[in-house]
């Protein structure tokens, strides 16, 4: 049933991805009405700039409804802060050519560090303050005087476009991201009992690799979601926690059952009623998902599953190695209480309750990561750039190449901080290049000879609809988004359509030039080595790790698991196209929550008044040896004795006390070690 149930699940996948949806027809068909009434509202309020209503309707069109205004927020923001950053350098330095796009250069180069350092769409934001003052400052060069009415004008066509992209996607058929976020979150508890199946059943190794990829994923859009549905509602704010909550415990009972699927022991009594139960639960809710609609049943199951962390009895067999036993179902049990609270999860999401103030908890010992070295690598390339190709325009005093260096401020800030920014950008220029012949035909052959809205509605639809249905497809989005974007940006549609092939070749050859001036800018500049970015969040999350073993204030288990679910996150578009490799670090990543919610408990064992001084003392010295094993060995350096250690000790408090308290201790010191052991390399600082 779990082999049928993924294989359907990739075959319904691959199918969505080539075929659209209802979804997709609505949100294409919303798309372009709502593009449509936006240049019509232009045409009637006289904006100069009629195609920046329609451009930006399409720029912040999200299947979404949360995401649209989310993206459109945040784009009025940041065109609020480029448009004041023009008006203050223009005034300022407008009088000299070489000042004024200096000081524009620098402004993007600042604005692309903080847009690296930050998450969409706040990102986004930061990256639009900086190009949108370009847009704005460059044509009022020589006119200083006119940068104020530029700005004006620029943000109420933007803010026309985000006003009807808005509207329609919450008032035309809506999709919010809160329901999406439930819907989500069902989908991932499903694929976690397949997966756990599979785990727990010895299934192909490829196809659970595979889905524990896409679970960690889905991890990732549901803290992007949570994010979306807060500004799409105020009211779901008291929700959020429990999203946060929620993708930790998902990380953390992924982490068990890849954990089990590792470690599978010889059958003995003890661990056969606990596996087989687990295994028969799973099944059962992966084969039924309907059953998700009630929690309880299969809440009441895992809580009886969760006592197998209590000792077994003395007369059952347990095997050759009693510590084993007891670490494997110590691991069951971490599994069971992790799904139970993903279900709660769900629950609370569907039925929210209002918690209890959490405004006088501590903050967490522990921080979130920002890679200062990869933003300022942005920023530069991003800021010289910019200014290279502006002196080139200043020195030549070519026209059209202020297009260019506008081209070149927006594709080299608005793509810096991607894992594979050339990768993108390529996307982006062959989106810019097939709108090319469609955007001659309409706006240089048919509006001049039929004009009027009705016929350039005829003409643009059967182009649109399409190219919105392929900003819908995860796979054609970015090339999708590009094609419609610049087919309107080329097509330039006003109330009187000309013919005049010239100005319409040129200008476009400028933005063609432009974006492959900065693919060779990502290309020669300081290129970007995504394995260097996933190594400083890996090491990150070593820190983490030997900072819950030293830290003399030990943070709460939620608010470890919330860091490392967002340190998983950061690495996952870095890993995504790294093949085996990139799985053994996702792989290490997962395994390192399960390393610190042992320390957490070893920690708290420690602390425990019930704790002997002898052992407590001996937990203290070997969260000081892991800590310096975390901190300081370099990959190929010689094993320390830190996982042996543990192993040794475990041993050793199973022969002196047979005592429930010790054991547990004992199971928790040999967990730590098989996930270091699973992934040596990830816990080991490497060289670069």
């Amino acid at each position: 049933m779990i082999r049928a149930r993924l294989k359907s699940y990739f075959e319904t996948s691959l199918a969505g991805l080539t075929q659209p949806t209802r979804s997709d027809w609505i949100f294409a068909l919303r798309t372009v009405s709502a593009g449509l009434i936006a240049l019509l509202a232009a045409y009637a309020l006289k904006l100069d700039h009629p195609q920046w209503a329609m451009m930006t309707v399409f720029i912040v069109a999200q299947p979404v409804a949360g995401m649209v205004l989310a993206k459109g927020f945040y784009r009025l923001l940041g065109t609020l802060a480029g448009g004041l950053a023009a008006i203050g350098i223009t005034s300022v330095f407008g009088t000299n050519p070489w000042l004024l796009v200096t000081a524009l250069s620098v402004w993007i180069g600042l604005c692309t560090l903080v847009s690296s350092l930050l998450r969409n769409p706040e990102a986004y934001g930061a990256a639009l303050a900086g190009y949108t003052a370009m847009i704005i400052g460059l044509p009022a060069f020589g006119q200083p005087h006119v940068v104020v009415d530029l700005a004006v004008a620029r943000c109420a066509e933007i803010v026309l476009g985000i006003v009807c992209a808005g509207l329609t996607s919450r008032l035309i058929l809506p999709k919010l991201a809160a329901d999406a976020i439930i819907s989500r979150l069902k989908r991932s508890i499903l694929d976690l009992a397949t997966y756990a199946g599979g785990a727990f059943s010895g299934g192909d190794p490829a196809t659970l690799a595979g889905l524990h990829r896409k679970l960690i994923t889905d991890a990732q859009m549901l803290a992007e979601m949570r994010a979306y549905a807060r500004l799409e509602a105020p009211s779901f704010a008291t929700r959020a926690h429990p999203v946060r909550l929620t993708i930790g415990q998902l990380l953390s009972a992924l982490s068990a059952a890849r954990a089990l699927h590792s470690h599978a022991a010889p059958k003995n009594a003890a661990l056969i009623p606990v596996r087989s139960e687990l295994q028969s639960l799973v099944s059962e809710l992966a084969a039924t998902p309907e059953a998700l609609d009630d929690t309880s049943p299969w809440v009441t199951r895992l809580d009886a599953i969760a006592e197998a962390r209590q000792m077994p009895d003395a007369s059952t067999d347990q095997g050759d190695d009693r510590v084993g036993t007891i670490t494997r179902l110590t691991i069951a049990a971490d599994f069971a209480e992790a799904f139970k609270q993903v279900l709660r999860g769900l629950d609370a999401l569907r039925a929210p309750v209002t918690g209890p103030s959490r405004s006088n908890r501590q903050p967490p010992a522990l921080v979130v990561h920002r890679d200062y070295p990869g933003a300022s690598r942005n920023a530069i390339r991003a800021g010289l750039a910019t200014l290279a190709v502006a002196a080139f325009w200043l020195t030549t005093k070519w026209s059209d190449a202020a297009g260019t260096v506008i081209l070149v401020a927006v594709v080299s800030s608005l793509f810096a901080a991607r894992p594979d920014p050339v990768r993108v950008s390529w996307g982006f220029f062959k989106g810019t290049l097939l709108a090319l012949p469609f955007a001659f035909l309409v706006g240089q052959v048919a509006l001049p000879a039929l004009p009027g809205f009705g016929w350039f509605t005829l003409f643009v639809v059967p182009i649109l609809v399409p190219t919105a249905l392929g900003m819908a497809n995860p796979r054609t989005v970015g090339v999708a988004t590009a094609f419609a974007i610049n087919f309107l940006a080329f097509l330039s549609p006003h109330q009187a359509m000309t013919y005049a092939p010239g100005p319409f070749f040129a200008g476009s050859a400028s933005v063609l030039v432009g974006i492959l001036l900065a693919i060779g800018v990502f290309i020669v500049v300081l290129p970007v080595d995504p394995w260097r970015a996933a190594n400083r969040i890996v090491r990150a999350m070593r820190e983490d790790l030997a900072r819950l073993c030293l830290h003399e204030r030990v943070p709460r288990r939620s608010a470890f698991e919330s860091l490392a679910y967002d340190r998983i996150n950061q690495l996952m578009p870095l890993l995504q196209n790294a093949g085996r490799k990139g799985d053994a670090i996702l792989g290490g990543g997962v395994a390192a929550v399960t390393v610190g919610l042992e320390i957490l408990r070893l920690r708290a064992a420690q602390q425990s008044p019930s704790t002997p001084t002898d052992t407590a003392l001996s937990i203290a010295n070997f969260l000081r040896g892991l800590a310096r094993e975390l901190l300081f060995r370099a990959t190929g350096d010689p094993q320390t004795a830190t996982v042996t250690v543990a192993r040794q000790y475990a041993a050793s408090l199973s022969e002196r006390s047979g005592g429930a308290d010790m054991l547990q201790i004992a199971a928790w010191l040999r967990i730590i070690a098989a996930a270091i052991e699973d992934f040596p390399d990830f816990f080991t600082r490497g060289r670069g």
